[in-house]
Order: C-alpha cells, then structure tokens, then sequence
C-alpha cells in the first residue's frame, strides 16, 4: 500500500525525491499523498534549505498496524496453499 511505503521511507526524514523513488510514485501523485498524510498527521514536514517529511508518532502508530496486518494476512494465504496443497 502506498500510504504505508510513504511512512515507512518518512521514518527517518525523506525529501520530496526520496518519497518519490522509494515509492514508485512520481512527482505529480505523491503531493495529494503527502497533504493526506500531513493534514492528518501522520507525517510533518520541517521548513529549512530543504523540505523534509518524517513520520509522526501517529504515523509509526498507523505503519506498525498495516505491518502486523499484513503478516496476519500473509499467514492465512499460507496455511489456505498448504490446505489445498
């Protein structure tokens, strides 16, 4: 999920570039990404020379659940191939 990789690339501060890269997005799709997850803050970015995101404490939050499930989705594909197999 794209929201997810954004966070997790955010974890220690990411540029725009960064974000874009890691998250295989491009320029044009990753700002509604980035005023999403700003504006519910999730992520918060710091003025200087340069702009950098950094996942919130809500968003660490937010990230670790989509991680837990997901590997809780991944073990029930996994005990439904070995049913069937």
């Amino acid at each position: 999920m794209i929201i997810s990789q954004i966070l997790e690339v955010c974890v220690g501060g990411a540029s725009k570039t960064k974000i874009v890269y890691q998250s295989n997005l491009n320029f044009t799709t990753v700002i509604p990404y980035l005023d999403l997850l700003s504006n519910r803050g999730l992520i918060e970015a710091s003025r200087g020379e340069h702009v950098v995101y950094k996942t919130t404490e809500r968003g660490m939050k937010l990230m670790n659940s989509f991680k837990h499930h997901q590997s809780e989705i991944s073990k029930l594909f996994d005990l439904l191939e070995n049913a069937f197999a």
